[in-house]
């Protein structure tokens, strides 16, 4: 009599437990869980105050888009194992370009945009060259490149204007064809008929009378949306993607595969400044002005996001989707507390705990299932 024993292949309990594994190493995991905590809590705290109105779904959309654009770039660089710390001092120093170029110089304003543009992605280029040319570490050089360029923003705005304000982009931008790509609102008319038929607030009095109290989307949030589309697909779907992440979690067996390390971290960089440019010609756009100021601290909420979304600080190991949880959190948080009535500055100590917890919770998974210790 024989006797037969069952196949791997054919055993359930083996493909539950594949399955178990690869949610568990999934590197979203820790957004999604810090995104199901903050919503509860809001939803048990600040149902009844607006929050998830159409006015408050903007609200923290709009911030969580901001932090999103700025993210994604960041992400996709901390996989490949670096970081920039330039990020904030980028989006100033973008941002006062673009306000000396068209307004003080009065060229146009679409080639106030493509000047800056280029100009802050050969920026994150040299960063970038420096950093695998010389072998120092991003942070280093990075952490310069914050200082020069909040430095330049400062500087040339006092030598030029003698102000560290410029003003009236507005109207330099009236007509303008490019302008709108990232100041403008979209689907206005969706929302004039959400508002006609009384789905969403409308204006009672005034000279706005009848009008949706949200008039479209703005800009911001479909350069976001865009950004984090096109970093998932370059980062799951191509093999730029592997290359990403080969640089980041071993360079030098990345390299003796045929990686071309240095090129897809000097690309990074590039990446990482052209989404602080997104960001800073969005805000100018938003406000009509440039200020020396703007930017301060963005580099750390963005890798503050990053690492909320389930991103190791060692590289070679992330997720955009991830990262775009991360930013979602961060946006929800800020606005949250807002409207839940509790005090502002509980917002750094709330985020705090929330990086907290998706580090253990990422470092803890990741040791579970790699056996390490």
């Amino acid at each position: 009599m024989s006797t037969s024993t069952p196949s791997a292949a054919g055993d359930e309990r083996i493909k539950e437990r594949s399955r178990l594994r690869n949610a568990l190493v999934r590197p979203e995991l820790g957004g999604i869980c810090g995104t199901v905590l903050v919503f509860t809590f809001f939803l048990l705290t600040a149902a009844d105050s607006g929050m998830f109105s159409p006015t408050g779904f903007l609200n923290w959309g709009t911030v969580s888009a901001q932090f999103a654009i700025i993210a994604v770039g960041a992400c996709l660089l901390m996989i490949a194992g670096e970081f920039d710390l330039s990020v904030g001092s980028m989006i100033g120093f973008a941002g006062m370009s673009i306000a000396i170029l068209g307004v003080t110089f009065g060229l146009p304003i679409w080639l106030a945009i493509v000047i800056t543009f280029v100009l802050c992605t050969l920026i994150g280029g040299l960063s970038g060259y420096i950093v695998v040319k010389t072998g120092l570490p991003s942070f280093i050089v990075t952490l310069a490149f914050l200082f020069i360029l909040r430095g330049f923003t400062i500087f040339l705005p006092q030598l030029i204007e003698r102000k560290t304000i410029i003003g009236g982009i507005s109207d330099a931008a009236e007509g303008d064809w490019l302008a709108p790509l990232f100041g403008g609102k979209v689907l206005n008319g969706l929302f004039v008929w959400l508002g006609d038929a009384g789905l969403i607030e409308t204006f009672s009095r005034g000279s706005r009378q009848g009008q949706p109290v949200v008039d479209g989307v703005p800009m911001l949030v479909i350069w976001a949306l865009l950004l984090i589309i096109f970093g998932h697909i370059l980062l799951t779907r191509t093999r730029f993607g592997n290359w990403i992440f080969a640089a980041g979690g071993d360079a030098e067996a990345a390299r003796n595969s045929g990686v071309p390390v240095d090129r897809v971290k000097i690309l990074m960089f590039m990446f990482t400044a052209f989404c602080a440019t997104v960001f800073a010609t969005c805000q100018v756009m938003e406000f009509g002005s440039a200020g020396a100021d703007r930017g301060l601290l963005k580099e750390f909420e963005a890798i503050i996001a990053v690492v909320i979304g389930g991103a190791l600080l060692t590289g070679g190991y992330g997720s955009v989707i991830g990262a775009a949880l991360g930013a979602l959190i961060f946006g929800v948080v800020q606005q949250g507390l807002f409207f839940a009535g509790v005090e502002s500055s509980l917002f750094r100590v709330f985020l705090g705990v929330i990086l907290l917890m998706a580090v253990i919770l990422n470092t803890y998974i990741r040791r579970l299932i790699t056996g390490e210790k």
